[in-house]
């Protein structure tokens, strides 16, 4: 198998899956216990809030483990413009966010608020301009992607952040980096943004860990109350036991990713250019839509159905996506939002790489896109 769906989730590594494996056999105490066994889980919690929190580039007390990214995506936004309410109801958000966003800022407008979604420019990011121009007196909460899902279309956040202070604004900014971390260089101290959400599943930790970045003058209770309620754990702003063998796994990814950071970013990089290089020369009509992200690829056949050449791919053990993995059916609001032609959408895949993909193998996907082009009838309208 040819596995080039990386932006969707991405392969354990090992290092992360044998220490989620000695967590669950051998240290497998509730850190909240306060004998031998949870004292000991209590201290494998600290060492991977403090690996994740290192590679963040954040003190390890502003970070909150979550169950996913969209968890930490929902409790920054429902809560986040909760707890501004009486500076006012007015939220800015964009037309191409992961799901995760796009139906939390329809819940805010279920709840009274009103949200202003702004458009991308032609490469798929959200003007820092456009968001200057949208921030109103009222404006209590800012929530854009660092890294497009779909796109690999890349936000300028910290020249948000900036605008924000310019306008005088105290308009939270949270940012959905879960593509952007260990992908693309930031740190949470220089960043900007109040508030980051980010997926362990994203750079080869297991699924079902995420975090969440509360910058320290947003942590009291008073300001942003916990999504989950129930037990004092996360500093009491997220209840339930912690998942620790995902969260070992976590801190573990997250410190090898970060180790590697700017080889694998390189690496990615010049996977992406050979094949931008291979696919223009030698598949006539190809379009690249984005390439911002070393490690997501957005390209067209228009006139070929996307689902036709996923098959063709698929054949031939190649797995790319058509957009989100989240998004079934459908054509993909983040190219519709770009002002992409019906047959550039229709004929649109994703094709996303990691630190672990190999020349040869984005080879095998030129030639078969190549040969897709070559053999397969256009799709016809």
């Amino acid at each position: 198998m040819i596995y080039l769906d990386n932006a969707a989730t991405t392969q354990v590594c090992k290092q992360a899956a044998d220490i989620a494996y000695r967590v669950m056999t051998e240290v497998y105490g509730n850190p909240s216990s306060t004998h031998a066994a949870g004292r000991e889980a209590r201290g494998i919690l600290d060492i991977a809030r403090k690996q994740v929190a290192a590679a963040l580039g954040c003190d390890p007390a502003e970070l909150y483990f979550t169950s996913c990214g969209s968890e930490a995506d929902n409790w920054a936004i429902l809560r986040g413009a909760e707890s501004m309410s009486r500076k006012g109801r007015h939220v800015i958000g964009s037309t191409v966010e992961h799901d995760a966003v796009r139906k939390s800022l329809d819940e805010l407008e279920r709840r009274g608020y009103e949200v202003t979604r702004l458009s991308p420019d032609e490469t798929g990011a959200v003007p820092v301009q456009a968001v200057a121009e949208a921030l109103r007196p009222d404006t209590v909460l800012v929530s854009l992607m660092l890294v497009n899902n779909e796109t690999g279309a890349v936000t300028d956040i910290s020249g948000i952040s900036r605008a924000i202070k310019a306008a005088g604004s105290t308009a939270i900014l949270h940012t959905d980096a879960v593509q952007g971390f260990l992908k693309v260089p930031f740190q949470a101290k220089n960043l900007g943004a109040d508030m980051i959400s980010v997926s362990g599943h994203k750079i080869h930790a297991p699924k079902g860990i995420g975090a969440l970045y509360i910058r320290k003058g947003l942590k009291p209770a008073s300001k942003l109350l916990p999504y989950i309620l129930g037990g004092g754990q996360e500093n009491n702003l997220r209840a339930g036991t912690e998942a620790l063998p995902q969260i070992a796994a976590f801190g573990v990814a997250a410190q090898e990713g970060k180790a590697v950071q700017t080889l694998s970013m390189a690496h990615m990089r010049s996977l992406q250019e050979l094949a931008i290089g291979r696919l223009l020369e030698e598949v006539p009509g190809v379009q690249i839509i984005g390439a911002q992200a070393p490690h997501i690829l957005s390209v067209s056949l228009p006139g070929y159905g996307s689902e036709v050449l996923m098959n063709f791919l698929d054949r031939r053990g190649i797995c790319v996506a058509r957009s989100s993995a989240c998004k079934k059916g459908g054509r993909s609001h983040v190219l519709e939002a770009m002002g992409l032609s019906p047959k550039v959408i229709d004929g649109a895949l994703r094709v996303s790489f990691s630190r672990f993909t190999t020349e040869d193998e984005v080879n095998a996907l030129c030639d078969g896109l190549r040969d897709a082009r070559a053999s397969l009838f256009p799709v016809l309208g």
